[in-house]
């Protein structure tokens, strides 16, 4: 069973030129390290090891530094996110609508674990807070594209149209 993206880290050095001289453009400032790691997410879609390495050796900061600033705040994301994007909100009216039972089905078909990605970067798999569709509960995203009034039934089909 999947519970990490088990994708290997493809920086280019295109992206690496970008990080670094956005690294340069807010290093002396105070404070730097959090627009920093905003920035780093920005072009690689989440903050990889090598990234982090990169920062604490231009900063001057130690790994641990890096790493405590990244886990604390939870729009970092240590974990590369799929090309699809899931997210079952889990707020209170889809919860009690049953969006714990969709969160499994989606969990069984795509073998996959929340937080994690399936291992060809397809998928990614998030509990979500309330997202304001109540009206439409229980709701599943995926990207851009909201599903609500969902049943277990429909999650196979809804995940096949991304399949292919």
């Amino acid at each position: 069973m999947s519970k990490r993206c088990t994708i290997p880290f493809k920086g280019t050095k295109e992206q690496e030129a970008q990080l670094r001289a956005m690294i340069a453009d807010h290093k002396d400032q105070q404070g730097a390290l959090m627009p920093i790691l905003q920035g780093a997410q920005e072009i690689y879609g989440y903050l990889p090891y090598e990234v982090m390495t990169i920062i604490s050796q231009e900063l001057k900061i130690s790994m641990a530094d890096i790493y405590g600033v990244a886990t604390f705040y939870a729009q970092f994301s240590l974990v590369p996110k799929g090309e699809y994007k899931i997210g079952v909100c889990l707020g209170t009216a889809c919860y009690v609508k049953g969006a714990g039972d969709l969160i499994d089905k989606v969990k069984e078909i795509l073998n996959l674990e929340v937080g994690g990605c399936t291992p060809d970067g397809k998928f990614s798999l998030e509990a979500t807070r309330c997202i304001g569709a109540c009206g439409l509960a229980p709701v599943m995203t995926i990207n851009d594209d909201v599903y609500g009034r969902l049943t277990v039934d429909q999650i196979p089909g809804i995940l096949k149209k991304y399949m292919d």
